[in-house]
């Protein structure tokens, strides 16, 4: 068992990326091999080209984040209270919403104003009804006469970016200011199409539609799944080892399309790369019900496109399915960090040493920072 003791690892405030890289390939990319202790070469997303090879096969997350970030005014106090939009309970006017808030003396019955992104539009009202109990923080509130609008209509009125909370509070420190526009555009990967993520699968938000095209053109071919990404992806490991801590269950995707385009890859010789931790816990998922016998490699028998998953990787994990991964620098004490160690050699070790490799060459880190390619 890995204690989670080994995921820490020093991280200077200043090494956190606040914007993302312009243009989006120009981020740095420290290519290492997963064969090859200590092995590492610096170079930037567009050379991705110079490490794929024809036959591989780059599979993308496609889900598209919400702008679920709520900010208002308790009518009561005037007090700041935030929110983050987790599910609808319901439907028509009379749905209510799960909505995680941080505000001071929240209780039953308060009323707040979420504001607009644009001004000269009313405040959204929402009235907090009771606990939802399946996170701290979590409410379920009611909506009001603006209520009877669409979710969708709602988000784009009143939904900011959700930017994870090392952004903001590291764009306060410095006193950084960024619009909700760009964070809207930035904060997507350009193949976005299937909304429903609380957190952007970032390590796709560096490629570009002319590094597509160039990657086609050289023939590596490409395949969409789609995890839509929940809080439980980057909530901290809290129990003493990493193997029990418990995984919140998401929404993915595989059609047998990509199924097929998988197998008949590594069948060939070809290499099937990650781009994301959530495109490889989706490409994982469907490899262990195939494993398992839940599920069939190949042909016409069961095939389940849509499912949830609550995988759970760590070193000694048994990759099936992913040969390469390109991913972003992860916090410490996340799941995500174990999951990338697993797939190196050295384990979490090696992965840390990287790391400290990537502080030493100024790389940016998190969810707008540079990114990793893990070869064979």
């Amino acid at each position: 068992m890995l204690a989670t003791s080994e995921l820490e690892y020093d991280l200077p405030e200043g090494a956190i990326a606040t914007a993302a890289a312009e243009p989006r390939d120009s981020a740095k990319m420290m290519v290492v091999s997963r064969a090859g202790l200590g092995t590492r070469v610096h170079a930037s997303v567009r050379n991705l080209t110079e490490f794929l090879r024809a036959g591989d096969l780059l599979v993308l997350n496609t889900t598209r984040v919400l702008p679920a970030r709520l900010e208002g005014r308790r009518a009561d106090t005037g007090g700041r209270i935030g929110g983050l939009y987790l599910r609808t309970l319901g439907e028509g006017p009379g749905r209510r919403w799960v909505v995680m808030l941080k505000g001071k003396r929240l209780r039953e019955g308060v009323v707040a104003a979420m504001q607009p992104v644009a001004p000269g539009v009313p405040a959204l009202e929402v009235v907090l009804l009771a606990r939802a109990g399946e996170e701290a923080g979590a409410w379920e509130v009611s909506l009001g006469t603006l209520g009877a609008k669409s979710d969708e209509s709602l988000f784009d009125v009143y939904g900011r970016t959700p930017l994870p909370p090392y952004i903001l509070k590291a764009r306060e420190h410095r006193g950084d200011t960024y619009d909700e526009e760009t964070d809207r555009n930035r904060y997507q990967t350009v193949f976005a199409a299937h909304r429903g993520s609380l957190a952007a699968p970032t390590a796709g938000m560096h490629l570009t539609p002319p590094l597509l095209d160039t990657l086609s053109d050289a023939g590596v071919d490409r395949a969409d799944v789609v995890l839509h990404v929940g809080l439980g992806t980057f909530k901290p490991v809290e129990t003493e080892f990493v193997e029990q801590h418990r995984m919140h269950r998401e929404w993915c995707s595989m059609s047998r399309g990509v199924r097929d385009a998988i197998v008949k890859t590594r069948a060939a010789g070809g290499r099937v790369f990650c781009v994301g931790t959530t495109a490889a816990r989706t490409v994982e998922t469907y490899a262990g019900l195939v494993a398992r016998g839940e599920a069939c490699e190949q042909g016409d028998g069961a095939w389940p496109e849509v499912l949830e998953t609550e995988i759970l990787i760590t070193p000694g994990y048994e990759w099936r399915w992913t040969d390469g991964l390109m991913t972003n620098f992860h916090l410490p004490r996340s799941t995500l960090l174990a999951m990338c160690g697993s797939l190196l050699k050295g384990g979490v070790p090696e992965l840390k040493a990287h790391y400290r490799a990537a502080l030493e060459a100024q790389y940016r880190f998190f969810s707008y920072g540079d990114a990793m390619l893990i070869l064979p």
